[in-house]
C-alpha cells in the first residue's frame, strides 16, 4: 500500500475511505465494463481478500505444539459519492463487510498477547460481519470533513496504513497496544460514533470526535459477532480522542514524503482492573472480584518519512523508515507501552519498481502493577496445583518480508518472524516462524 494510496483511499483494513472514486489497481480494472461506468456516476465496489500463513520452525516449550496456522479475511466495500450521482453536495457514504476464517499461530507456541496474522481477530470465523456504516460530508471547500453512524475508533486514529505491509499484529493497521483498552473499537468492529476532521493547512490536519463504548460487550456479545448489532443497550461510556497530523514534504523539491501524528483519547467506560480487586489486594487471592476504574486513557505518536527517493520508479519508491510509541493508562491495561522502528525499501530493484524490502521491530512493556501481582499470585501458588502461573513482564518481536508484485491487483510476501520472549514470558521459548502473506484486489 502505498503513501499515496493512504491519502486517496483508506483500502483494505482501514475502512475503506474512497471519496475519490478513482480506479484501483485491481485484478479486474477496467475488464469489467459497467465498474467504469459506475464509478464516474459515483459508485464504487471493493472486494479484497488477504491470506496469512506462518510455519513454526523450531520446537515451543513443553505443554505446546509445533504447528501451522492460516487465517485470512475477504473484505467486501461500497462507496458512494451523492454529490455525482444525485447533487448532494460534499456527500458519501461508506460501507465495509467482512468474512474471516482461521487460527493464528502464535496460539500454539503460547502467545496469546500479538497475534502471528493481523489478519485474525475481532471478526473470527463468520460468513459475514458489518465492518462500518457510516456518512460523510465535506464542506467550506473540504477544509472541514465529518463523518457519523457505525465507525471504527482505531481506523480513524493511531493507524498508519503503510504497516499493514506487514503480517504481525504488532505492526499492522495500529501498534497492538492501541486495542488493548476495549472501549477503542478496532478494525472490524464498529460503536456508534462522529468524527470532524478540520485542515488547518495543505500540511496541517486536526480531528477529533465522539465514540460510543462498549469496553464491558465489545468481544462478548453473541450479537457482535454479526456486527449488526445497532441498538445502545451496552452503551458504557464515551471516548473522546484528539489528533494531529502533520505531512510535510522535505527535501530539495519537496520530493520527499513524511506522515507524522500525536494524539491522545480519553474515555469514560468501566474498566475492570487486571491486578487489584475492589479491596485493594491482589486480584485472585481473595477471590474478591475485580476493582472497577471509570476513565482511562492512551497516547500515541507515529511517524514515517522517506529518506531516499528513487527517481523514475514511482512516486514511492525509495526508502522510508518508520517509528511509533504508543501509551495506555498502567492502572487499566495489560500492556503499559509500546515502541516499534522500522524501515521500507520499495523499488530497490529498477526492474522490479513495485516491489518492496521490509524490516520492523516492535518492544512491549507489560504494566508493573500486573507483572508484580502476577509474581506475587506465582510464588504463593501450591506445589502440585497445576501448571506454573504465569509472569510476563516484556517482549520482543521483529519480522521481515519481500512483497513481490505478481500483476495488477495481486502482491505475494514471502515473511519471517521471531519472538523473543512469547506473552511476554520468560519461560517460553523464542520462536521462529516462516510464512506467506498474499493479497488480492479483485474490484
Amino acid at each position: 500500500m502505498t503513501c499515496h494510496a493512504r491519502i486517496e483511499l483508506k483500502m483494505f483494513w482501514l475502512t475503506l475511505l474512497a471519496v475519490a472514486l478513482s480506479t484501483p489497481s485491481a485484478v479486474a480494472g477496467k475488464m469489467l465494463t459497467g465498474l467504469p461506468a459506475l464509478r464516474d456516476k459515483g459508485v464504487a465496489f471493493h472486494v479484497q481478500n488477504t491470506n496469512e500463513m506462518q510455519a513454526m520452525l523450531n520446537d515451543p516449550a513443553p505443554s505446546h505444539e509445533k504447528g501451522v496456522g492460516n487465517v485470512g479475511i475477504v473484505t467486501y466495500g461500497s462507496d458512494i459519492d451523492w454529490e455525482r450521482l444525485a447533487g448532494l453536495s460534499g456527500v458519501s457514504t461508506h460501507i465495509v463487510l467482512a468474512s474471516g476464517y482461521g487460527s493464528p499461530t502464535s496460539r500454539k507456541f503460547g502467545d496469546h498477547l500479538t497475534p502471528s496474522q493481523a489478519t485474525y481477530g475481532g471478526v473470527g470465523n463468520v460468513v459475514i460481519h458489518l465492518v462500518s456504516a457510516y456518512i460523510e460530508r465535506s464542506m467550506f471547500y473540504d477544509r472541514l470533513n465529518a463523518a457519523v453512524g457505525r465507525m471504527t475508533f482505531l481506523s480513524d486514529f493511531s493507524a498508519n496504513p503503510l504497516y499493514c505491509n506487514f503480517m504481525n499484529a504488532a505492526f499492522c493497521g495500529n501498534p497492538r497496544a492501541a486495542s488493548d483498552n476495549t472501549a477503542h473499537a478496532a478494525f472490524p468492529t464498529a460503536t456508534w460514533g462522529a468524527r470532524f476532521r478540520v485542515q488547518i493547512s495543505e500540511a496541517l490536519q486536526l480531528q477529533s470526535g465522539v465514540y460510543f463504548t462498549q469496553a464491558a460487550s465489545q468481544y462478548a456479545l453473541a450479537q457482535m459477532r454479526s456486527g449488526f448489532k445497532f441498538n445502545g443497550a451496552t452503551i458504557d461510556g464515551e471516548a473522546i480522542p484528539l489528533e494531529l497530523a502533520w505531512e510535510p514534504h522535505a527535501g530539495r523539491g519537496g520530493t520527499l514524503p513524511g506522515h507524522y501524528k500525536l494524539g491522545a483519547v480519553y474515555d469514560t467506560a468501566p474498566h475492570s482492573s487486571l491486578f487489584e480487586d475492589h479491596d485493594g489486594e491482589v486480584l485472585g487471592l481473595t477471590g474478591a472480584p475485580a476493582r472497577v476504574v471509570n476513565g482511562s486513557w492512551s497516547a500515541w505518536v507515529l511517524a514515517d518519512q522517506q529518506l531516499l527517493p528513487f527517481a523514475g520508479r514511482g512516486p514511492d519508491a525509495g526508502l522510508t523508515i518508520l517509528a511509533s510509541a504508543y501509551w495506555n493508562n498502567p492502572r487499566t491495561a495489560l500492556r503499559a507501552a509500546q515502541y516499534s522502528v522500522g524501515f521500507m525499501i520499495r523499488g530497490l530493484m529498477r526492474q522490479r519498481p513495485q516491489d518492496m524490502i521490509a524490516i520492523n521491530l516492535a518492544y512491549t512493556r507489560i504494566a508493573h502493577h500486573v507483572t508484580r501481582a502476577q509474581r506475587l499470585r506465582a510464588a504463593l501458588q501450591k506445589p502440585g496445583d497445576g501448571s506454573p502461573l504465569p509472569v510476563q513482564r516484556d517482549a520482543l518481536i521483529i519480522e521481515a518480508l519481500y512483497q513481490i508484485h505478481l500483476i495488477r491487483g495481486v502482491t505475494v510476501a514471502p515473511d519471517v518472524q521471531y519472538y523473543i520472549h512469547p506473552n511476554a514470558q520468560h519461560d517460553l521459548r523464542n520462536q521462529w516462524m516462516l510464512g506467506v502473506k498474499t493479497q488480492i484486489e479483485f474490484i
